[in-house]
């Protein structure tokens, strides 16, 4: 596939060897559009955000530590690090 410039037109070609039929085509790219401006805020402002991660840590409770040695030394060796 080949990118084309803005307004070429969209092309295809199609050979084959004998055995495989290969199949060539030209997409054009779009135009560049203008940068728009800002909308409103989403559902959750950027200072709920903040404060919902910053509470996150207790989420971390349940999960087991890496404390029990491994039998396996390549393991055991990773854990340690």
């Amino acid at each position: 596939m080949s990118t084309l410039n803005p307004g070429d037109n969209a092309t295809v070609g199609v050979s084959f060897d004998g055995s495989n039929v290969r199949f060539q085509f030209g997409i054009p790219r779009g135009n560049d559009g203008s940068n728009g401006s800002d909308g409103a805020p989403g559902e959750v402002s950027q200072a709920q955000l903040d404060t919902a991660i910053r509470g996150t840590s207790a989420n971390t409770n349940a999960v087991s530590t890496l404390d029990t040695a491994f039998a396996d030394p390549d393991l055991e060796a990773m854990r340690l690090k």
